[in-house]
């Protein structure tokens, strides 16, 4: 294993246990979200350059443009539910209500 397989692996793995384990605001988990998609992002991107194929070259941006779609509509959800609630703590929230 080369050491920025190695280094983008732990960056998505650390993203994934913070994910897990650590889930008490809403905007704890966006973030680990987005650190995993940008992890994502840069291997996909070294992986296309390692290649040196034109046939991946639109994965990476791709991926970046779900990433950012993805971010939106978390925050649209973060502040949505700011608004309703008045906090974005994940344990005040009850999905049983609408």
């Amino acid at each position: 294993m080369t050491p920025t397989h190695f280094a983008f692996s732990s960056a998505f793995l650390l993203g994934l246990t913070g994910l897990a384990f650590h889930r008490f605001h809403l905007l704890s988990a966006l973030l680990c979200l987005e650190g995993m998609m940008l992890s994502l992002f840069i291997a996909l991107s070294l992986w296309t350059l390692q290649l040196d194929s034109t046939n991946f070259s639109a994965s990476p941006m791709l991926l970046l443009a779900f990433s950012a779609c993805e971010a939106s509509a978390g925050l649209a959800l973060l502040v949505a539910t700011a608004r309703t609630h008045g906090t974005d703590r994940l344990q005040s929230l009850n999905l049983l209500q609408c």
